[in-house]
């Protein structure tokens, strides 16, 4: 075993029992579980500086909502991240109305500014969090344009649809009220909701400060929760204008797997950016 996650270990009273076993999942990090004599934990190898901002953004998560599982954080060094254990059950109607009524309370919780007090990361992409008082600014400034600038770097955009993507953002205040910003996990695909017999789970986060809808917009984007999480997280009808805040807010989630993924994402994400100027 290595020796920084074996001194680790020891400093937070972990014993070992067996070796360090694989979980499937970890497309960024490496993903391990490990059984010790006080039980299994998870543990994760990575970038030193993603894996402090991963360690943050579940210790915010936990700190502000009692009803949603969140891993505790047990130890974190140089590459190495140690968090609880999960045990999950089969999910169904009753979960994911408690996952709605969760992430709702979660959307509760609501800071100065957009953004967060550190960067942090999605996946292997930086994520800027600078503070901006305006939502709008922030999609624009700390999204958008960003990661439409290095798709186009590395030849993953045309011109034309580079020049699309910064006239949509560049349109926002003709359509978009500012909202109070929500705290976020910041990357809420399906694969990062489990549930448990404690209630429904979220991990690896990417937290952040924004509009609520960001959340809800990346649980659509790759399959999406039943009528259960609907109805309990809009607690009544979804706002007018949801189709279309889908659309946007799904845009920088697809631009990142463009990024990261490559060109098989490009179509993707020309028909996020049809979609968001259907509604003009």
């Amino acid at each position: 075993m290595d020796a920084t996650l074996s001194q680790l270990l020891e400093s937070i009273e972990l014993t070992p029992v067996g070796d360090l076993q694989s979980l499937s999942g970890g497309d960024i990090a490496a993903v391990y579980r490990l059984e010790t004599r006080q039980g299994p934990v998870v543990i994760k190898h990575d970038d030193a500086a993603r894996l402090r901002g991963e360690a943050a953004g579940l210790r915010a998560l936990r700190g502000a909502c009692s009803s949603l599982v969140v891993p505790e954080v047990l130890g974190l060094a140089e590459g190495w991240l140690v968090i609880e254990s999960l045990d999950t059950v089969p999910g169904g109607p009753k979960s994911e109305a408690a996952l709605g009524e969760g992430l709702r309370g979660l959307h509760s919780v609501i800071g100065d500014a957009h953004g967060w007090h550190q960067d942090n990361a999605c996946g292997l992409t930086p994520q800027p969090n600078a503070s901006l008082s305006d939502g709008r600014a922030f999609q624009r400034e700390r999204r958008l344009l960003p990661l439409c600038e290095a798709c186009l770097q590395r030849g993953l955009l045309n011109g034309e649809l580079r020049s699309r993507i910064e006239r949509l953002a560049h349109d926002l205040e003709s359509w978009l009220p500012d909202a109070p910003p929500s705290l976020l996990h910041g990357d809420l695909w399906s694969g990062n909701v489990l549930f448990t017999s404690k209630g429904p789970a979220i991990i690896d986060p990417a937290v952040y400060r924004h509009y609520p809808e960001v959340d809800v917009a990346m649980l659509t984007l790759f399959g999406s929760p039943g009528e259960a999480f609907f109805n309990a997280y809009w607690n009544g009808d979804a706002p007018a204008d949801w189709p279309r805040r889908e659309a946007l807010f799904q845009l920088y989630p697809l631009l990142n797997h463009l990024l990261l993924f490559g060109a098989g994402y490009r179509s993707a994400v020309e028909r996020s950016v049809a979609r968001v100027e259907s509604f003009t």
